[in-house]
């Protein structure tokens, strides 16, 4: 659980957690005051003329790995380890105190909030010890299973805009695969990403307009992060300009809009190094480093959306502004005017060493189908 912390006039609040609804209007996060464990959910308004939050406290502090997912319409929905149980309920102001609905329960060793879909629904993935599953909590009559995947699988990314596609990182005996998962055509599993037998593979990112998928692999010798494009059959490509030593790059958002267009879409990279957490924005078609953006003083690293406009929104707190967003006008593309992912090698490009798999018969009608290599 990554942690935040930032002063006000009076103690430090510390954040964790921080999770924005998908179409940009609300984010939520767990919230405690100086050292202590008084956990509490924060819903944050983004939408509206100036950023503010409201406390939603409940009648106890909560678990620090309690998980809280914002919904469109401005309720928060929380998850909470209850004995052997998840319990998973709804939390929204009501005057001075919160009111709260419960939605229901699940068991298993591992429970945790999916990132939420454009629809505004919410849903959860389990593990039983020996298989995951994709639950509906919220949007539907009750608790809902929607697919159950073999073996534990992590991560989570939208293929779509629908909800319907779902890419879950799938590990079976050692080896972690990325599979496409029609969580609304009876939970159909397919193979989406594998670039060889031994590696591990995994789908970070993924902004279904350019069909940009951003992936991290050990294939090339060491983890390290490429792209691809969904339904192309163009190997994945691991730049060099994504190598950075001593370094931890992790992608959190992706601009819209760019149809057909991967290489010109932007990239926000969250880097860890020994000297810190600092912002970088990279476009796959340049051939050239990242560029290096200051984040504001109390930016909650790794939390942020670009808008289909082109704007870079920051959310942050400090002792100037506990709660606001700060606007980036990311830089235009400059793209060569030859095709950025040729057939073969480019100068500071590598390819996957072999070819990933295509689909074979993936419902991936609307959203298209990986492929690495032809």
């Amino acid at each position: 659980m990554t942690t935040c912390a930032t002063e006000t006039a009076t103690d430090a609040v510390r954040r964790a957690g921080f999770t924005i609804a998908a179409d940009g209007s609300y984010a939520a996060c767990l919230a405690a005051r100086g050292d202590g464990d008084d956990w509490y959910p924060e819903r944050w308004t983004l939408d509206g003329p100036e950023p503010y939050t409201v406390p939603l406290p409940g009648n106890q502090p909560e678990d620090p790995d309690s998980q809280v997912l914002p919904l469109p319409d401005g309720r928060v929905l929380i998850r909470r380890r209850v004995a052997d149980r998840h319990d998973f309920a709804l939390l929204y102001p009501t005057g001075p105190g919160t009111g709260t609905l419960p939605l229901g329960s699940t068991e298993g060793e591992e429970v945790r909030l999916l990132p939420p879909p454009v629809s505004g629904e919410a849903l959860a993935l389990t593990y039983d010890g020996t298989t995951s599953h994709v639950w509906l909590v919220h949007g539907g009559e009750g608790l809902q299973r929607l697919a159950e995947v073999p073996g534990r699988c992590a991560g989570g990314v939208w293929l779509d805009r629908t909800g319907r596609m779902l890419a879950l990182d799938q590990e079976v005996e050692g080896r972690t695969k990325t599979v496409a998962v029609d969580v609304r055509g009876g939970g159909k599993a397919t193979p989406l990403l594998q670039i060889t037998e031994d590696s591990n593979d995994r789908l970070l990112l993924a902004e279904p307009d350019s069909g940009l998928l951003v992936v991290r692999s050990d294939a090339p010798g060491d983890e390290r992060l490429g792209w691809g494009v969904l339904g192309s059959r163009r190997p994945v490509r691991f730049p060099e300009t994504l190598r950075l030593p001593d370094a931890t790059l992790m992608p959190f958002a992706a601009q819209p809009g760019q149809m057909l267009m991967p290489e010109a879409c932007g990239v926000a990279l969250r880097v860890e190094a020994p000297q810190g957490t600092s912002l970088a924005v990279w476009r796959p078609g340049e051939r050239r480093p990242a560029t290096w953006l200051t984040g504001p003083e109390g930016w909650l690293p790794g939390a942020g959306l670009w808008t289909a406009k082109g704007v870079l929104r920051l959310p942050y707190a400090c002792v100037h502004c506990p709660c606001g967003v700060v606007d980036y006008d990311a830089p235009a593309p400059v793209l060569p005017e030859a095709p950025p992912v040729p057939d073969g090698p480019g100068p500071s490009d590598e390819p996957a060493p072999s070819p990933v798999l295509p689909l074979q018969k993936a419902p991936l009608a609307a959203a298209g189908r990986m492929s690495a290599g032809s």
